[in-house]
């Protein structure tokens, strides 16, 4: 049986100082989950003033958000007089270990810092990377998310976006607007050009400057062939290619002058027949 004294030893030993170490611990812990969150809103607000991409803001209060907790939890566990030494070099140990079986989870992290550091696009760009091409929703820790233009969610790895070629189609104001329209050879050819003039400049969206260049690029197999190299505002590039196309094809229709199509004439010719052949032989 236990004696008033050896309970009192023990309440005094073991159970008053375990007690008080647990409440500052959890004291520890809550403080510093509060103050984490003041420096994190800090942060958010001074990044915001100097207009960092939100996105970059999101990525980077993430990672400040994991290095902070580390520290209170790891005040926590001190305060509950857990040797945090070891505990440090065992997550030290197992982050090596992680890392080693993770090389393409952190060639993608690395990848998605470079992405948001150096801003190749932003949230909204139009882009063409790692093979396909959206519209830029989200560059995560690991992966970045795009909406295709029939709106399909598309989710790339940073690294096969960083490692490839990425074309940026909203990084300008304006773009150039290729098109190439054929004629038939027995078309007036500088009829099919003032026209061709006529509606470049009907056009609203077209750009005075720089100018339109409107030439025959190349005389091909049935048709003789206009480019016409309009700018416009990237916004309207499409449907300015559209509008002018279908423009195009009424007026010239309307002119009487032809859209040829690729033809082929084929030649047959009939050989003698063998008997024949025989016959003249002898």
């Amino acid at each position: 049986m236990f004696t008033q004294e050896d309970i009192d030893m023990y309440i005094n030993t073991y159970a008053i100082p375990w007690g008080i170490n647990i409440v500052m611990a959890i004291v520890i812990f809550i403080l510093g989950r509060i103050i984490v969150g003041l420096l994190l809103s800090i942060f958010r607000r001074v990044m915001a003033k100097s207009k960092y991409d939100e996105m970059l803001i999101n990525f980077v209060e993430s990672i400040l958000s994991a290095i902070l907790m580390l520290f209170v939890i790891v005040a926590s566990l001190d305060q509950l007089q857990v040797d945090t030494t070891s505990l440090v070099a065992i997550v030290g140990a197992a982050g090596l270990a992680i890392g080693l079986s993770l090389q393409d989870s952190l060639k993608n992290f690395a990848a998605g810092v470079m992405l948001l550091v150096f801003k190749p696009f932003s949230k909204g760009n139009f882009v063409e990377a790692a093979g396909t091409s959206g519209i830029i929703q989200n560059i995560g820790i690991f992966t970045t998310t795009m909406t295709s233009l029939d709106n399909k969610e598309i989710i790339i790895p940073n690294g096969k976006i960083y490692s490839d070629n990425i074309v940026n189609y909203s990084a300008k104001e304006t773009r150039r607007c290729d098109m190439t329209f054929g004629i038939g050879y027995d078309d007036d050819l500088l009829k099919a050009k003032n026209i061709l003039r006529e509606l470049v400049d009907a056009e609203e969206r077209i750009l005075k400057e720089p100018e339109c260049l409107i030439g025959v690029a190349e005389l091909g197999d049935s048709s003789v062939n206009f480019t016409v190299r309009p700018w416009v505002k990237a916004s309207d590039n499409l449907a300015v290619r559209l509008d002018f196309t279908e423009a195009v094809k009424l007026r010239f229709d309307a002119e009487g002058i032809s859209i040829p199509y690729p033809q082929m004439d084929v030649h047959f010719f009939k050989e003698a027949d063998n008997t024949e052949k025989k016959e003249s032989a002898e």
